[in-house]
């Protein structure tokens, strides 16, 4: 039995199942299957990596549609750098899932994260389908968000309920997502899922207003995905007027869904594998906000200033050097540097409270980093966290 919670949190007319198929070792659910009791809208992101595994393809065409109605996932195989065995692979997941729900192929959307150039083990994911299908509305959010980690350490699940006219609709984001991460996308898979009706086009505008703002400022290791997906369905089963984007609802449905992915990027930092401190970038007074971003993110990928974060070390200078290399328009002797509200430089030159936020640096696991340009009126932000000996563990162990 689910928990009065969670089912609550699922969005009315969608039924969620998990299943195992040992698609890289026994012993844990590795397949999920989101279904919508009627079609849906559906809008999604993708990879902008030039590398592209074959269940991105296949979505990424799909998606032209606009029109969805289920969603089955894997974990423990990427099914990329697999060839044409890997685009067959993918569509026969849809084709295999489709028969069993009696819908068609074109509704059903595939994705795959894991470990790159495998083959999918068909079999078993074939014989896994039925019983997964059959299964449909017994298993949790939770479930759902488990049968989707790879190097995760917890499920990410974040729920809220508004009101459109008089009506309640709920909005549901499921994620995964630890390693890997960079933007345009993160490494994640991430579903939202809504009883509230949305036109299509607003639906898409809305994600990717979104994305940009949540999965496409964070890193934790500057390296990008092959896999990234983030997918919103939107059924309409909340009966509510379709929501467009000059309507006066649509701006309450954005800022519910700019809650949900800010708040599941926050946990995909927080999980960032090997990590022992979640960290904010801001950058401040910078000449438009595409500097700021690059400054922001300049910082948050460099290795040593993540090593000094985990090193309690408010080593400034690693900072500075950051955007130094940056590309932006900016001047060291303009610069302000805050660890923590302490300040630590003054237009480009220490101010000797180092101490004050070393021991600031010690003291917290969550860390602020402002810098202030003086240069404009852009700012941005970029989340990341510090890079320890335990990321090192992780990757180096992750195929074995």
């Amino acid at each position: 039995m689910l928990k009065n919670k969670d089912k609550t949190n699922i969005p009315g007319g969608f039924l969620l199942s998990a299943g195992e198929a040992s698609i890289k070792k026994p012993g844990r659910k590795d397949l999920a299957l989101i279904y919508s009791k009627a079609e849906a809208n559906i809008a999604g992101a993708f990879t902008t990596n030039k590398v592209k595994a074959a269940p991105v393809k296949l979505d990424m065409e799909k998606i032209k549609t606009g029109r969805g109605q289920a969603i089955i996932v894997n974990s423990g195989n990427a099914n990329a750098c697999t060839g044409r065995k890997g685009t067959h692979d993918a569509a026969e997941t849809a084709a295999l899932t489709a028969k069993n729900l009696k819908i068609k192929p074109a509704l059903v959307y595939v994705c795959s994260t894991g470990v790159i150039g495998t083959l999918m083990p068909m079999e078993r994911i074939s014989s896994a389908i039925p019983e997964l299908t059959s299964k449909l509305g017994q298993a949790s959010l939770k479930d759902v968000a488990s049968a989707i980690m790879t190097t995760d350490t917890f499920p990410k699940v974040i729920a809220k309920k508004i009101k459109i006219g008089n009506k309640t609709g709920t909005i549901t984001g499921v994620c995964k997502g630890a390693g890997m991460i960079a933007p345009n996308m993160a490494t994640m898979l991430c579903f939202i899922l809504t009883d509230i009706a949305v036109e299509k086009r607003a639906l898409s505008k809305a994600l990717k207003d979104s994305v940009k703002k949540s999965f496409n400022r964070i890193t934790i290791d500057g390296d990008m995905s092959t896999n990234d997906t983030a997918l919103i369905m939107a059924n309409g089963m909340l009966g509510n007027s379709e929501i467009k984007e000059n309507s006066a609802t649509y701006k309450i449905f954005k800022k519910a869904l700019d809650e949900i992915t800010h708040g599941l990027s926050m946990l995909i930092v927080k999980d960032g594998e090997g990590a022992s401190k979640f960290i904010e970038i801001e950058v401040k007074s910078a000449v438009s906000e595409k500097e700021a971003e690059r400054a922001a993110f300049a910082v948050a990928d460099s290795s040593l200033v993540k090593t000094a974060v985990y090193g309690n070390d408010a080593n400034w200078g690693r900072i500075m050097a950051a955007l130094g290399h940056s590309g932006i328009e900016f001047y060291e002797d303009k610069t302000d540097i805050h660890i923590g509200g302490v300040q630590v430089t003054g237009r480009g030159v220490a101010t000797g409270r180092d101490n004050d936020a070393n021991r600031y640096l010690r003291n917290n696991r969550e860390i602020k980093i402002l810098i202030n340009l003086n240069m404009g009126r852009a700012s941005a932000k970029v989340l990341t966290c510090d890079l320890t000996e335990e990321y090192v563990r992780v990757n180096a162990e992750y195929r074995t």
